[in-house]
């Protein structure tokens, strides 16, 4: 069944998920978008506006050389008019259309901002592809890379840019001006763009001289403040809403309003922190990228809040100090973090030319900003945004802060488990999901993955989560990428285990539960240990065990033991309940090559000049293939990023539930 976003029976299912609270203030978004149509207000009048929010003297000398080279190459790329947006490769940006998507060719309608129907890619074209360049993230490249260089033809395009946009732009008129996150998200770029021209002769004349920028400032902070994203989703949107808000009334406070909108963004921003992440410091919507996004957001949003002197709550570093924590303890020994959920490479704030490592970005800046622990992983590389960051955010005093003293491996509240061996050889790191279906009614950023594994050897994806690919007009995609069968875990009948109602709207959600979470054998929990169970336990690492009632009235359950001498990983998949069709599918990374005989699979891949190998047994019970590239029905496929895609291997085992018996998968590394 193909379910689109804005049919009407997509608004029926998606008011279904929404409390009496929300509906109230939709039905009043809803007045004042009918109000707004006609009723623009002029701008109030600013006088004597000046910009103070500057780096401190000094910073822009921390910037390491590698990280120099690495920015500078990359304005160099985008002044010649290149760059890559989604696996789509543009050479228009030297002079870009703002409403054009070069995906689809299709160029978005004029029109009042409301009556644009972005979500109908037929009308409009890819959004993702339209809204991208507009969030202003290559200009704060092109403006870092005047600041640490002083070439003024860097400036001289950004505001080239800026006035084009502005003027092609008005306010309340066209795409840009529908989505909260993208306004958000826009302000704080606009903030750091104007800080790091500051240096420049241009840039006092480019925004607070010039009352076409502040007019553009002054109606993005007035949207923000009247159509904030709601109740079922209120996720990272609101968050990204908040933080631009906030970080524009810190540095652009010269409005009458100014100090009415940041205290309201500052409140906005410390709840929904607190709203969106588990007291174990990971993001409840269970997507790590948006991990990432909402932990960049905070630290600038504090930056902000530093460089102006305005008080935060100390439950807002709190929160970002437990997000560092959580990224710390789950990234595998390439410091790369689960795949987990939706991804659409978003980012709060950038600074750095390609190359640079996000991750070990983040981590680098709670370093500066929080100080690392014992157990933390090495980080290597060199960043442009440590450096800003941090000269603005003053230190956090840890020491009367409960951290963790070793490295957490299970996080009760998210459900996940991150098994992995110990030792100087390759690590073996096995992420275990037993956790929420999402975050709040709609879960919009979830996926049917419940029980589902990701196993990496050295940082190679063996047994992968494919990824995300799409969100709007390839709705086949979208359901394949987020698909119970899109994952390495178990389907019945067909069908998945939590039921979608659209591309981002859950109206059923799977219900897991952790049973035993260990990271050494002594500590097997005995409730669910058979007596076979017990007497291996001795050379068990690390054991695992969950399950959820996604198909009710079956239950699945799912167990994983990592034993680190052997290099061997052991699965077990049973399925209480009637017989019933299955599916159990493993997909394996984009570098990994497989050899299928009968119910054994040889897998060979190359790491760092290398040749590694290991074999993959499979349950006897059922008929095994392998799949690769497939697109009528997808599978067989891999997402590195949003928007691209390329052929993997997943193998698929059909047949049927076999009682008390289970499946047993065994995963054996060599050498």
């Amino acid at each position: 069944m193909t379910v689109r976003s804005g049919s009407a029976g997509w608004y029926l299912r998606r008011l279904s998920r929404m409390g009496p609270r929300e509906v109230g203030g939709r039905a009043v978004d809803a007045v004042r978008r009918r109000r707004w149509r006609s009723a623009r207000p002029d701008r109030p009048s600013v006088r004597g506006a000046r910009f103070t929010a500057v780096l401190p003297a000094g910073t822009l000398a921390a910037v390491p050389p590698d990280a120099v080279k690495r920015l500078v190459a990359e304005a160099d790329r985008l002044m010649a008019g290149h760059a890559e947006y989604f696996g789509v490769d543009r050479d228009d940006l030297a002079d870009p259309d703002w409403w054009f998507d070069p995906k689809t060719g299709r160029r978005a309608p004029w029109g009042y901002a409301f009556d644009v129907p972005y979500r109908d890619e037929d009308a409009v074209g890819d959004i993702k592809q339209i809204w991208e360049l507009s969030r202003h993230q290559y200009l704060t490249v092109l403006a870092a890379a005047y600041a640490v260089t002083g070439n003024e033809r860097y400036a001289e395009r950004v505001a080239e840019h800026l006035r084009s946009w502005w003027a092609a732009n008005a306010p309340l008129r066209g795409v840009h001006w529908t989505s909260g996150i993208e306004l958000g998200i826009r302000l704080l770029s606009w903030v750091w763009i104007r800080r790091l021209l500051d240096g420049w002769p241009g840039a006092s004349a480019l925004f607070e001289g010039n009352p076409v920028a502040l007019n553009q400032i002054w109606h993005h902070q007035r949207w923000l403040a009247g159509f904030p994203s709601r109740g079922s989703s209120a996720n990272n949107h609101v968050v990204a809403e908040a933080a631009g808000q906030f970080a524009a009334a810190c540095a652009f406070g010269w409005f009458p309003s100014s100090a009415r909108w940041r205290a309201d963004a500052l409140r906005s921003l410390e709840r929904q922190l607190r709203g969106n992440t588990f007291g174990s410091g990971l993001n409840r919507e269970l997507a790590t990228e948006y991990h990432g996004l909402v932990l960049e957001l905070g630290l600038a949003a504090v930056a902000e809040a530093d460089a102006a002197r305005v008080p935060v709550p100390a439950s807002v570093r709190l929160v970002l100090l437990r997000m560092t924590d959580a990224l710390a303890a789950v990234v595998d020994s390439r410091l790369r973090p689960p795949r987990q959920g939706d991804a659409d490479d978003g980012h709060g704030l950038v600074v750095d030319g390609a190359g640079t490592d996000r991750w070990a970005s983040l981590l680098a800046t709670g370093d500066a900003v929080f100080g690392r622990l014992a157990w933390w992983p090495s980080v290597t590389g060199a960043d442009v945004r440590t450096p800003l960051l941090a000269a603005l955010i003053r230190p956090y005093a840890t020491k009367a802060t409960a951290r963790p003293a070793s490295r957490p491996a299970h996080f009760a509240d998210a459900g996940m488990t991150i098994l992995r061996s110990q030792g100087e050889t390759a690590e073996i790191w096995c992420r275990c999901d037993g956790g929420p279906h999402g975050f709040l009614s709609i879960a919009a950023h979830a996926h049917a993955d419940a029980l589902s594994l990701e196993v990496r050897y050295d940082g190679v994806d063996v047994l992968a989560d494919p990824g995300t690919f799409c969100y709007h007009g390839q709705p086949e995609w979208r359901r394949y990428f987020r698909s119970t069968l899109g994952h390495n875990t178990l389907e019945l009948d067909g069908v998945d285990q939590s039921v979608s109602g659209g591309p981002f709207l859950w109206t059923r959600h799977a219900r897991s539960r952790v049973l035993a979470a260990d990271d050494a054998a002594s500590d097997v929990a005995a409730s669910d240990a058979d007596a076979s169970d017990a007497s291996a336990s001795a050379a068990v690492t690390a054991r695992w065990c969950a399950e959820h009632d996604g198909y009710r009235p079956s239950v699945h359950r799912r167990r994983v033991e990592l034993t680190a001498a052997a290099k061997e990983l052991k699965v077990v998949d049973e399925v209480r309940g009637p017989r019933r069709a299955v599916r159990l599918a493993f997909h394996l990374g984009p570098a990994i090559a497989a050899d299928l005989v009968d119910d054994r699979a040889a897998l060979s891949w190359t790491r760092d000049g290398e040749d590694v190998s290991a074999t993959l047994d499979l349950p006897g019970q059922l008929s095994w293939r392998a799949h690769r590239g497939e697109s009528d029905p997808p599978l067989g496929w891999y997402s590195a990023g949003f928007g691209r895609k390329e052929p993997a291997t997943t193998l698929v085992g059909t047949g049927f539930t076999d009682g008390a018996r289970g499946f047993t998968t065994v995963l054996r590394f060599h050498g």
